[in-house]
């Protein structure tokens, strides 16, 4: 992704993301049960999707030998680059929680940009004082493996109802995550950033005490004076 299209979508809310997919013919994008783990928390993140997938548990593979395994979540961790966005397939289970403080620890000491699941997460309090921003269903106590067998990472997956292709842009902030399909980035970017545009000038004029009819959705003589204002500079 380039640094011009990572700083766009920093400035273009989930919410906004969300239309313009749909606009685009692309209905399930947003990751339900993603939230974030701290409530209010509207700090937004965006980057490539590093993908995680588990399974409903099976007593003779999740067990607490298998996270020294060579095919575990710890050494997922660290096959991840900087930036990137995990986002883990976790059934929407809420019985067991896929990573504690310590993994989220080292994740943002690798400089991962947050981490995205349907799922829960464990060790609350130590997540969050992580500092790695994280979306998901909330915290419990028990570890992965009471509910959850952990298979690969980087692989195509299902998250909250979303389909998640490694390298597809994941981008959440405190209404939750979306996931921009990689092929549509520079489209669906550009489209966004000018839905946002217009939606601000909307405001504004709502502001100014205008009726909604013919405003919002614009109709043809709305989108002039939005042009025209914005052909003067003035937005």
């Amino acid at each position: 992704m380039k640094p011009a299209t990572k700083a766009a979508l920093m400035g273009v809310t989930t919410a906004t993301l969300t239309t313009v997919l749909l606009k685009k013919g692309v209905r399930f994008a947003y990751v339900n049960g993603a939230r974030p783990i701290v409530p209010g928390n509207f700090t937004r993140i965006v980057g490539p999707a590093f993908t995680l997938r588990f399974t409903p548990t099976r007593e003779d593979l999740a067990t607490v030998d298998s996270w020294a395994s060579p095919r575990s979540t710890r050494a997922a961790i660290e096959d991840m680059p900087e930036g990137c966005v995990a986002i883990a397939d976790a059934m929407g289970l809420t019985t067991a929680g896929i990573f504690g403080d310590i993994l989220c620890a080292r994740m943002a000491v690798k400089g991962v940009a947050g981490l995205v699941t349907d799922g829960m997460v464990r060790d609350g309090q130590g997540v969050i004082g992580t500092g790695l921003p994280v979306f998901c269903q909330g915290y419990v106590a028990p570890a992965s493996v009471a509910a959850l067998n952990f298979v690969g990472w980087q692989e195509t997956i299902g998250c909250g109802g979303v389909t998640v292709v490694p390298g597809d842009i994941v981008v959440a902030d405190g209404d939750g995550a979306v996931v921009i399909p990689q092929a549509m980035l520079d489209a669906v970017t550009e489209a966004a950033v000018e839905q946002e545009r217009l939606e601000g000038w909307i405001m504004q004029e709502v502001g100014k005490g205008l009726a909604l009819p013919g405003l919002y959705p614009a109709n043809a003589e709305t989108k002039a004076r939005y042009e025209a204002d914005k052909a003067a500079g003035r937005i």
